[in-house]
């Protein structure tokens, strides 16, 4: 099983505050069975930041997870059963046993969800912030239904954590088919762009998307990475064909 390194690769936290507080609060005894993932014990030194392990950002994966999951007051299987099969894919089925320890009472439990979120905003690279809401996408469409509520949660994440506007309507629209300008969606533009705005876009998101910039972050990852990168491509291709353009 690979591992999901950019866990690790992506980000370097200063344990304190609401994360500091979910990792003592929500993990307890449970975070022993993290004991190859990383553990909640750091060393504190004056004026110096502590480096998460995978234990610590498990605990910010599944209070996101969590935060999509009950934004319509119904946690359905589908749900669980998206999020169950992406931890196995990524971190194997011992430890996803131990997760779902820390995703019950999260559940039922008060999240600062905005200070979790700032705390991601200056502390993981775009690229990886584009996987996370990706992720939590399909979350809330593991029903094929994402609600008004879902949708909420999804862009107070996204704004909280520094997706641009431009790029959460980009991943919207891989998942909410809203008409004939979908692809335009998709590659952040309007239907009224020029051919050229069009393929300035078109490369600007192939770009941003590419799965190289995931390359060895986790199987799961990748695949998701693809996913995006084909959307994108077949977007434009659609797009081409309809305006004629070489």
């Amino acid at each position: 099983m690979i591992s999901w390194k950019w866990i690790l690769g992506g980000l370097s936290w200063v344990l304190t505050g609401p994360i500091g507080g979910l990792v003592g609060f929500l993990i307890g005894s449970a975070i022993d069975g993290f004991s190859s993932m990383g553990s909640a014990e750091t060393q504190r030194t004056s004026n110096r930041a502590r480096h998460t392990e995978q234990g610590d950002f498990m605990v910010v994966l599944l209070t996101l997870s969590a935060a999509v999951m009950k934004a319509d007051n119904i946690v359905k299987k589908s749900e669980l059963d998206y999020v169950k099969a992406f931890l196995v894919q990524n971190f194997g089925k011992e430890k996803t046993l131990k997760a779902l320890q820390i995703l019950k009472p999260m559940m039922n439990a008060d999240i600062p969800l905005d200070d979790v979120c700032r705390q991601i905003r200056y502390n993981m690279n775009n690229s990886l912030k584009l996987q996370l809401l990706h992720y939590l996408f399909g979350i809330a469409n593991a029903d094929n239904e994402i609600v008004r509520e879902e949708l909420d949660v999804l862009k107070r994440i996204a704004y909280g954590i520094g997706i641009s506007d431009y790029d959460f309507n980009s991943i919207k629209s891989m998942f909410i088919v809203t008409g004939k300008d979908s692809d335009y969606e998709i590659l952040g533009i309007t239907k009224d762009a020029t051919n050229e705005e069009v393929k300035a876009a078109y490369k600007k998101m192939a770009m941003k998307h590419h799965p190289d910039k995931v390359a060895g972050m986790g199987e799961e990852v990748t695949r998701k990475a693809t996913e995006k990168f084909q959307a994108i491509n077949e977007a434009y291709y659609r797009i081409k064909k309809e305006r004629n353009m070489a």
